[in-house]
């Protein structure tokens, strides 16, 4: 279950020293044809990480033959150095494999203004390279770990092609995809147009709509490489539907490993007059620190809820609103329903469900619980 498992790919991860634990902290996904169609997205984040800069331009062809990742550094705010490292691990790569660096995505994640000594990187690189196989992909997967507590893959089977994936994420998991890096890879024949349709409509309906805290990365970077491999070149909306399937899959997998989270919690708005304004409202509820410390007390405290849906643009009666929390309504006509103490919050998974009684819109949001391991932890990860 990795991104070795479609057929044409070959991977590895290796321990640099990068990271002072000792820990994997490089890795690198090759395609090895015989198409090497590509499509990408990238962080919204105005202020962005050399990587993405470098991969931005890589991107622009379709075409991309290896993807190498680093953890242990963001390589972002480091200066011309810093950019000057993207490039090294580029073009180190690619004269191993002898290609050009130019078909080559870099990747890194880890703490902004950490200049990656770029000796042992490209040491890194030598030994990633070495160490690539087809069953590599797991190790992959290890090495771009930073807070992560386990890896993350995927593996969806279409009819004689397959889609393998890899991802990490633990926080700062907001829209503009989440804060992760993420390679897919499928042996399916797509064109790198159609791969481009492909991800961004599976990214807008998964990674778009994890909003773990409401921080935005300067990494984000999602991958999606083509080999060809299969000689099945399925229809656009069968390979958008099992690429939106696996890209869910990770989604979630990020969310139930989020940093310091006891809750996992989706929030779907139903009846909107538009799809946006659903998401707006599941959003805004998302983005309540009142709202997420009161499921961490295993309080269900839908006031919250209802306060968070005005602050939205959405079309809406204020006093035609009904909550539910885990399928119990406990507010109906924006009034007192059923009883909140028949809901019980101990299970890790958490459901609300917003009636906004305005159309026939719906989308859910999911995000997690603020909780006193959180903000320990994110007072405690610094440089």
């Amino acid at each position: 279950m990795s991104v070795t498992h479609p057929q044409g790919f070959l991977a590895a991860g290796v321990a640099a020293g990068l990271k002072s634990s000792g820990a994997k902290d490089v890795a690198l996904v090759v395609n090895s044809g015989p198409r090497f169609d590509a499509a990408h997205v990238f962080t919204a984040n105005r202020c962005q990480a050399n990587p993405v800069l470098w991969s931005k331009e890589v991107a622009k062809d379709g075409v991309v033959r290896a993807v190498v990742l680093n953890s242990g550094g963001a390589n972002c705010y480091t200066g011309p150095e810093g950019f000057q490292t993207t490039h090294a691990t580029a073009e180190r790569v690619a004269g191993h494999l002898g290609i050009g660096a130019g078909d080559v995505v870099v990747c890194s994640t880890g703490l902004i203004g950490l200049l990656n000594d770029r000796d042992v990187l490209l040491a890194g690189v030598d030994a990633v390279v070495g160490a690539l196989a087809p069953a590599g992909g797991d190790d992959a997967a290890h090495a771009i770990m930073t807070t992560d507590t386990v890896a993350k893959q995927v593996v969806v089977e279409g009819d004689g092609w397959s889609i393998g994936a890899m991802a990490k994420g633990a926080g700062m998991l907001a829209p503009a995809l989440a804060t992760m890096l993420v390679v897919i890879t499928t042996d399916a024949v797509v064109p790198a147009a159609d791969l481009d349709k492909a991800l961004r409509a599976a990214t807008r309906v998964s990674f778009d709509r994890l909003d773990s805290d409401g921080c935005m990365s300067t990494n984000d970077t999602v991958s999606l490489l083509a080999s060809g491999a299969s000689g099945i070149a399925p229809s656009l909306e069968e390979f958008t539907a099992l690429l939106a399937d696996a890209c869910q899959d990770l989604a979630l997998q990020l969310l139930a490993d989020a940093e310091g989270a006891d809750h996992s919690i989706a929030i779907t708005t139903v009846n909107a007059a538009h799809e946006d304004e659903a998401v707006e409202v599941s959003r805004s509820v998302a983005r309540s620190n009142l709202f997420k410390a009161a499921i961490f007390g295993k309080d269900p405290n839908w006031g919250r809820i209802l306060a968070s849906v005005g602050t939205t643009q959405a079309a809406f009666d204020p006093a035609d609103l009904d909550v539910a929390l885990n399928g119990v309504w406990v507010c109906r006509g924006s009034a007192p329903a059923e009883d909140p103490s028949a809901i019980s919050l101990e299970d890790r998974d958490v459901t609300v469900t917003i009636d906004l009684k305005a159309g026939s819109a719906s989308a859910t949001v999911w995000t997690n619980d603020l909780t006193l391991a959180y903000v320990h932890e994110n007072s405690a990860y610094s440089s």
